[in-house]
């Protein structure tokens, strides 16, 4: 009781933060979705389904980057590597999917997916059996990359690694997995991954009240890990992840086990990663190895510093804003968004060390010291 008495006591404390996040997403959520599905297409107020279905690929990417926000905003641990867990995460759902498809392939094979009918496959593998539930995929989800982050982030604190060695080693992780997952021997699809999906728990994926539904989902999920992540870090919990990244020796120092820490969230981060590539995977069509690019895993990073790293609020900013402009800069200059993605970080670094986040923090402390001067002064007259 004492417990629940005091997570309700920090969410009493962050509700101003928590509540305006929870109203702006889910009202924004409710009025694209009743646009899309009430109004007529000829309306002007008429939200098309390839718009619903690009705003839920962006609150997957909003999912993402506030996961990277988690560990390195609050712990001081960057991350180049993010991505894996999120194409693990999706290619848990893309099997799943795969398996619903069943003799409507290209060779009209009810127990093999296409691409292993072309490859001369003569039997599902071992590691496909199960994914034909939806209930096991999701158990996937959460599994594999969970314990590959717990055995990696194990290896890793446990030996003091830190800094930019880990970043290296994280992007190392990913590569590794994308030149795996390129491979037609793994089972995965090889270079075109998993595709063609058909249908999710009987619902048709080409159904504009399916793409709907898991526009809606996607945004649920997004307001939970925001609330439990802001009920983390407000907590004392929270309070000793930012001392580690303070200065982690004087925590270490006091009497915690600081690389216990470190794990335990370096694994919650990637939970939430997962879970945004399996939201992902349905939404977009497609999961390919070329969402382990260690490229996708820096721009996540670029997403968070443009928000403003250990708001969570500003990483869920960033991650939206940034995608917007990747939309459209690569539909009028495919081949400068890289150089302008670069040009971004470097902008941003210098210029918003604390991102858009730090914009508005700074705002609002100019015009609080605004309002305390003129208390003074009216003090002061009446005096």
């Amino acid at each position: 009781m004492s417990q629940l008495g005091h997570a309700w006591g920090e969410l009493r404390r962050g509700s101003n933060t928590i509540t305006l996040f929870v109203v702006v997403l889910f009202t924004a959520t409710v009025l694209a979705s009743l646009s899309n599905l009430l109004l007529p297409e000829n309306s002007a107020l008429h939200v098309s389904t390839y718009t619903i279905t690009l705003l839920g690929k962006y609150l997957c990417y909003a999912m993402l980057a506030l996961a990277v926000d988690v560990i390195w905003g609050y712990c001081g641990i960057l991350s180049l590597g993010h991505g894996a867990f999120f194409a693990l995460g999706g290619y848990a759902m893309g099997m799943y999917l795969m398996r619903q498809i069943g003799d409507r392939g290209v060779y009209g094979n009810p127990d093999l997916p296409d691409f292993m009918v072309f490859l001369n496959w003569e039997s599902l593998p071992w590691y496909w059996f199960g994914m034909d539930q939806l209930w096991f995929a999701m158990l996937m989800v959460g599994l594999v990359p969970g314990l590959l982050a717990l055995v990696f982030g194990w290896l890793a604190f446990r030996s003091r690694v830190t800094g930019v060695y880990l970043s290296i080693m994280t992007q190392a992780l990913t590569y590794a997995l994308m030149l795996a997952f390129f491979r037609n021997e793994m089972g995965f699809g090889g270079n075109n991954g998993l595709t063609d999906f058909k249908e999710i728990a009987g619902f048709e994926l080409s159904a504009d009240s399916t793409r709907v539904g898991l526009f809606v989902i996607t945004a649920l999920l997004l307001g939970l890990v925001f609330v439990s992540s802001q009920l983390i870090m407000r907590s004392r919990l929270g309070r000793v992840l930012v001392s580690i990244r303070d200065s982690e020796a004087r925590a270490r120092f006091l009497g915690y086990r600081t690389d216990h820490f470190k794990v335990w969230l370096f694994v919650y981060s990637a939970l939430i990663a997962a879970l945004a590539g399996a939201l992902y995977a349905p939404q977009v069509g497609i999961i390919n190895p070329g969402e382990f690019s260690p490229v996708n895993s820096i721009e996540i990073v670029v997403w968070v510093a443009v928000g403003g790293r250990g708001t969570l609020y500003g990483a869920v900013v960033g991650a939206i804003l940034v995608s917007y402009a990747k939309t459209r800069f690569t539909s009028l200059a495919p081949e400068s968004w890289l150089f302008m993605l670069g040009a971004l970080f470097v902008f941003v670094t210098v210029f918003l060390p604390k991102g858009l986040a730090g914009l508005l923090k700074k705002k609002q402390q100019s015009d609080s010291s605004g309002e305390d001067d003129r208390l003074k002064l009216t003090g002061g007259a009446g005096s």
